[in-house]
């Protein structure tokens, strides 16, 4: 930040903006970091570094994040079944993030700003209700829904 003299003299806080990419550039060094350390962590083999869910160990039922782990492992490793398999609405909700993410990139490349999801009133309600379903039919006991548990 520098202080530059304005047009009547007196002084204003001049701050200097990042690269365009910075923000994206860290965003996606985290992701890729992420990546890695579940490549290398191995969360399909039972006993790793990554713990088993804690909601599946003392409940006994599936949280609508059981799998994340083992899904962006396969999804790694470009096995996109087993992804599927692990956590579908993880895959799905992974999808959208690399939307947004590359909206968000051009956004700021071209200097236009994204528009924002909170915007939108239903946008908190829609994302509640899909996990709350998933959640619920995640669990059911019945055929075909059991094809869902991991």
């Amino acid at each position: 930040m520098a202080r530059h003299p304005g047009p009547a003299g007196e002084e204003h806080l001049v701050t200097r903006t990042a690269h365009p990419l910075a923000a994206p550039a860290v965003v996606l060094a985290g992701a890729a970091g992420v990546c890695a350390l579940v490549a290398w962590a191995d969360p399909t083999t039972p006993g790793g570094i990554i713990p088993p869910c804690p909601t599946y160990t003392l409940f006994g039922i599936h949280c609508p994040g059981c799998g994340l782990s083992r899904m962006l492992y396969s999804l790694v490793h470009f096995d996109v079944p087993a992804a599927v398999h692990y956590n579908a609405l993880g895959v799905v909700a992974l999808v959208v993030a690399a939307v947004l993410f590359a909206v968000w990139t051009v956004g700021r490349v071209r200097g236009t700003p994204m528009p924002r999801w909170t915007r939108y009133r239903w946008t908190p309600h829609v994302v509640l209700v899909v996990v709350a379903v998933w959640f619920v039919v995640r669990n059911l006991p019945v055929a075909p829904f059991t094809a869902l548990r991991i």
